[in-house]
Parts: C-alpha cells; structure tokens; sequence
C-alpha cells in the first residue's frame, strides 16, 4: 500500500445539516449515489485540526499543523458485492498556500487558502474549542464545548453514519470521477453539551448553500480522532467504463 499523505486528525467536529437533495446534484460525481440516513441527506460543516503532516513518509517542516474547514457530503458506490461509502468535499480550506496547492495540482482538488486559527482550553471534565476562518474580512467560527470522558459510536446512529465514510470521490469533469481510500480506527467521540455556528454558507461554498444560513443543525458531533493515511493511487471511474 502506497501511502500519500499521513497526519493526525484531532478534534473532528461535525455540524450536519439535513439538506434537500437536489441541491447537492449538480455536485455529484459520476458512479456514485446519495448515501441516505434513514431517508435523508446530509451535509456536514467540519473543522479538525491537522498535525504531524507527511507526504511520501516526508515531514513537512513548519507546515505540519494547521487547521482545516470543509463542507462535505455523502455517497456509496456498489462494485460487485462491495459498498463503497465515501464523501465528495464541496471545498476544503486551510491556511498554507503550498499545502493546499499540492493537493489541487496532484488531485484536483477542491482546496482554497484562508486565514485560520483555533483555540482549546480543558480541564479534567470538559473542554472548548473553537476554530475561526477568514472569509471577506469576516471571522467564521464553529465552537463546541464538550465532555472529556469519550465513548465508542452505537451501531446504526447517525454518528456512526457521519464519521464512518472510508473513500473519497472527486469530480474531475462531467464524465470522470476519481476514488481514494482512506485508512483510520473506529473513533470514540465526546458528548456535547453546547456549541455555536457562525458560518455564512453563501459567502464561503455559494449561493447553492445559502439555505445553510437559515437552517439549524440536526446534531453536531465530536470525535477524538487518530493517524489517518490516504492512499497514493487512485481509481478513474468514467461514465460508461472503468479502467485504474
């Protein structure tokens, strides 16, 4: 297995909002389906921190740790027997112009370069934390105050639904899609007990999402995180045949 990027992946908040699905259409890669949650879609607004950044097995000096924003959404994919349920990032943001140009150039992916920054005080009971972007001279911000006891996900909840998607798809054109693996543990998450969202959805992703604005999350979750690894190689899917 040839591994392309490996990183820590702490502190992953999910805010997810049921979402209409013919908004997320137009954004849908060819190959893959919506994946449903007990008939519903979902988008989720996420924001981790990233640290102990390699590419190849290479550290990235100075440039390993940052915090990262995206807006994603969930597909499957049947090959065969085999369910492929994966995500496709509507945008991915963090603060280093050369990290985020690597990825685009490489993989063409959605990537955009914003000032961020994030802070984290607890305790032995709970803790806050709260990460800020930059977008049109405007801080926004998803803050999640939390217990520090953490617990493995129940079978069939929507946070094992959210969290656990092992694929990623990209949309190269209208006739390709690109699919990746990624590689991580079952996460344990913490119970929340308050957060708040300041997000405005059509300045950062379009007016596509501006309906985010007025719409109230359905749960906002937090796990601890681990090394995640994503493979180097990645499959072409094309409208009418498939080669690798």
């Amino acid at each position: 297995m040839n591994i392309f990027l490996k990183a820590n992946w702490e502190n992953i908040i999910m805010v997810n909002y049921e979402i209409a699905p013919e908004i997320l259409m137009p954004y849908l890669p060819k190959g893959v389906e919506l994946d449903l949650f007990e008939g519903k879609a979902y988008i989720s607004l996420v924001g981790f921190m990233f640290k102990k950044t390699k590419l190849f097995n290479v550290s990235i000096p100075k440039l390993g740790t940052f915090e990262e924003i995206n807006l994603r959404f969930y597909v499957t994919r049947t090959e065969s027997d085999l369910v492929k349920r994966g995500v496709v990032f509507i945008n991915e943001t963090i603060p280093y112009k050369i990290v985020a140009w690597i990825a685009n150039k490489l993989y063409k992916e959605h990537y955009t370069v914003v000032p961020t920054k994030h802070s984290i005080v607890k305790d032995s009971i709970n803790q806050k934390i709260k990460f800020e972007w930059l977008v049109q001279k405007k801080w926004n911000s998803i803050y999640v105050e939390n217990r520090m006891s953490s617990h493995q996900m129940k079978k069939d909840s929507l946070e094992k639904f959210i969290y656990e998607h092992y694929y990623g798809y990209t949309k190269i054109n209208e006739q390709t899609t690109e699919e990746y693996r990624l590689h991580h543990p079952s996460w344990k998450i913490h119970e929340v007990v308050d957060y708040e969202i300041a997000c405005d959805f059509k300045a950062m992703y379009s007016n596509d999402f501006s309906v985010l604005n007025e719409t109230k999350p359905t749960a906002v979750f937090i796990a601890e995180g681990s090394s995640v690894a994503i493979e180097w190689k990645r499959k072409k899917i094309y409208t009418n045949n498939e080669r690798s």
